[in-house]
C-alpha cells in the first residue's frame, strides 16, 4: 500500500498579518519552530522521499524534515501556491473584493481554472512518484493546492468535508493507490506542545 504526507508549510509573516503573500518570503520565527516540530513528528515514520513547491516558504518546511530523515529532497514548481499575481503584496483588508470568488482572475495571476489544472498536472506527478517509492513520499506544499486536491481528488469518507482553512504545517495522510484515501486530515498534533501553534486569523496563502 502506497502512502503520501501531505503537509502545508509553515507560519509567515504574510500568514500572521493576513497579506497576500509574494513568492519569496520566508518562514516566520514562529513557523520555524513549527517545522521542527514537523519534523520531530515524523522522523520515524518511514519518509523516503520529499517533493516540495520551490517556494521560500515551503522549501523552510521541507528542510528540517529531509535533515531528520535523511530522504532526498526535490523541488516542483508545479505545486506552488496560486499565483495572484498583481495583488500578492496586498493586505486583506485592503483588497475590497473576495480574493476566492469563483470568477476571480487576478491581473497577471492564475484564475481558478488555470490554477486547478495545474494541480491536477502536480498530482499526476505526485502519482508517478509514489508509485515508484518504496516507503512514504512527504509533499509539501500551500494551502489552496491540499484544498484542491482534497476537492478534486481525495476520498475523505461519509460524511467528511473539506476543510476551508489547512492549518500551517498540517498533516494530511493519503493512503492509496486508487482512490487515494484520507486516513487522517488537517493534523497539527505536532503543534500543541511545542508554543508554535498557528494563529488563529492566520489564513492568508
Amino acid at each position: 500500500m502506497g502512502r503520501i504526507f501531505l503537509i502545508r508549510h509553515g507560519e509567515t509573516a504574510g500568514n500572521a498579518g493576513r497579506i497576500v503573500q509574494r513568492p519569496d518570503i520566508q518562514l516566520s520565527p514562529r513557523g520555524e519552530v513549527q517545522a521542527e516540530a514537523l519534523a520531530r513528528r515524523l522522523a520515524q515514520e518511514g519518509v523516503v522521499r520529499i517533493v516540495s513547491s520551490d517556494l521560500a516558504r515551503a522549501v523552510g518546511t521541507a528542510e528540517p524534515l529531509r535533515r531528520t530523515t535523511g530522504a532526498p529532497l526535490t523541488f516542483d514548481p508545479l505545486l506552488q501556491e496560486r499565483n495572484f499575481g498583481d495583488v500578492r503584496g496586498t493586505a486583506y483588508d485592503d483588497l475590497g473584493f473576495d480574493l476566492f470568488a469563483p470568477e476571480f482572475a487576478p491581473p497577471n495571476g492564475e484564475s481558478w481554472e488555470v490554477f486547478h489544472a495545474r494541480v491536477d498536472r502536480a498530482w499526476g506527478t505526485v502519482r508517478t512518484l509514489a508509485a515508484a517509492t518504496s516507503g512514504t513520499l512527504a509533499v509539501v506544499t500551500h494551502g489552496l493546492v491540499c484544498k484542491s486536491l482534497a476537492g478534486r481528488h481525495l476520498s475523505l469518507g461519509v460524511g467528511v468535508t473539506v476543510p476551508e482553512r489547512w492549518e500551517n504545517t498540517s498533516l494530511t495522510i493519503l493512503e492509496g493507490w486508487t482512490p487515494w484515501r484520507v486516513s487522517l486530515l488537517n493534523c497539527i498534533a505536532h503543534l500543541e506542545d511545542s508554543g508554535a501553534a498557528s494563529a488563529r486569523d492566520a489564513g492568508s496563502v
